[in-house]
């Protein structure tokens, strides 16, 4: 019996040994993770935001933005990412529903959402050729706003869908069963009860595709055009703040503009996902 209980005692500090040793690789894993995240968002923001001012904000690029401003950058990445977001939205809750409340379980069922996770994997490139290929040659569309918005669309709809589609799965039955008892139809019921329940995590599925297609270049590179231009209808040609940033990164044209926009969007971005954290949070609760 000593031995017996000798053996399960060093069992248990084999066990927390290896749990600790687990812990501690876990441990410096996230610490390198955070280091290399605040070294590289640190020397943007050093090297940037020093050339963020109000005429940086407010007058349009020169000299192919070696000179002047981003506005007429900003307002097409507005342009663009509104585009893209109006026309994912409704197919994405739309789609969320018909999975969680409507279809049933099945072969058909299970193929869309197979394929529905591959569209999230696909690399945006990819979405930015078929956006060229189809949207801008095929139908006409040319380099536009419109062009852009489409491509976004399809790229942010995965994101949209499962956001929206987990938000619904956790609404309790109970919710359902009980306004169907008092007589309210299914689409009343979506509508009137399970809709508004799981609206925060909607707008959190909402806000972080808005993130991605702010933050997106390769799709929009090959839809949206180049110009410097404000777009004054949604067949216009524009251009975004990464693709601005990319151009110019890659072509050497002015390094304070460079950094300058890059901090901007780093700020957008940041300021995005802290909002989509803050509405999960405060709005999480039934």
């Amino acid at each position: 019996e000593r031995i017996w209980r000798e053996g399960k005692l060093m069992g248990k500090k084999a066990k927390t040994t290896k749990n600790a040793i687990f812990y501690a690789i876990i441990g410096v894993m996230a610490a390198i993770t955070l280091v290399a995240l605040i070294i590289i968002i640190g020397y943007i923001l050093v090297n940037g935001l020093t050339h963020i001012n109000l005429e940086f904000l407010t007058q349009e690029p020169r000299k192919m933005g070696k000179e002047g401003g981003i506005f007429s950058v900003i307002i097409g990445t507005l342009y663009v990412t509104g585009v893209g977001i109006l026309i994912a939205t409704p197919i994405g809750i739309a789609a969320a529903i018909y999975f969680t409340e409507y279809a049933k379980d099945g072969k058909g069922v299970s193929v869309i959402r197979f394929f529905t996770e591959i569209l999230a994997g696909i690399p945006s490139i990819i979405f930015g050729l078929f956006g060229f290929a189809f949207f801008v040659i095929y139908l006409g569309m040319g380099w536009s706003v419109v062009s852009g918005g489409l491509t976004l669309a399809m790229m942010v709809l995965p994101t949209l869908i499962r956001a929206t589609e987990e938000s619904l799965k956790t609404v309790p039955m109970a919710y359902r069963e009980g306004s169907l008892s008092l007589g309210a139809t299914k689409w009343q019921t979506i509508v009137k009860v399970i809709i508004p329940c799981c609206k925060p995590g909607i707008l959190t599925g909402l806000i972080l595709g808005i993130g991605r297609a702010i933050g997106e270049t390769a799709a929009v590179l090959l839809t949206v055009g180049g110009s410097l231009r404000v777009p004054t209808s949604l067949f216009d040609p524009t251009r975004t703040m990464s693709v601005h940033l990319y151009v110019l990164a890659s072509e050497g044209l002015s390094r304070e503009k460079t950094f300058a926009t890059a901090a901007l969007l780093i700020f957008i971005v940041l300021l995005i996902n802290t909002a989509a954290n803050l509405i999960s949070g405060r709005l999480g609760g039934y």
